[in-house]
């Protein structure tokens, strides 16, 4: 768990380091381009996954925005073999932006009743 958490971490820090500097667009790609495994999702990899991240924005020196956790998260899935889908989804009234995390069209990281909420602009 902790090599796992210490992983999430430094996850949270590569994507802090691209949305500080306003590159959403590099955090899309990366997420977009890392590998997708076409894996039956285990559960237990996704919990020990979830927590770890979890623990690491526990650990993170300022706090994690939604899009970097959840990019984290995915990598993090894909890397042990879960086919993860990162969704970024808006709000109109009042205007709000989320993103979160998907295995097998259920929300891993969050609120399950999150995909009532927002509309959908994009899933990679």
């Amino acid at each position: 768990m902790r090599f796992l958490a210490f992983q999430a971490y430094l996850r949270l820090m590569q994507f802090d380091r691209h949305l500080t500097r306003g590159n959403f667009s590099i955090v899309h790609d990366i997420v977009r381009n890392y590998r997708q495994p076409s894996a039956v999702a285990s559960h237990d990899v996704v919990e020990r996954v979830c927590r770890a991240v979890n623990l690491a924005c526990i650990w993170y020196w300022k706090e994690a925005l939604c899009l970097q956790r959840s990019a984290a998260t995915v990598c993090l899935l894909r890397q042990c073999g879960v086919a993860a889908t990162l969704v970024i989804g808006v709000q109109s009234l009042p205007f709000k932006a989320h993103a979160w995390v998907e295995v097998d069209g259920r929300v891993v990281n969050e609120k399950p009743y999150l995909p009532d909420m927002y509309m959908v602009l994009d899933r990679c």
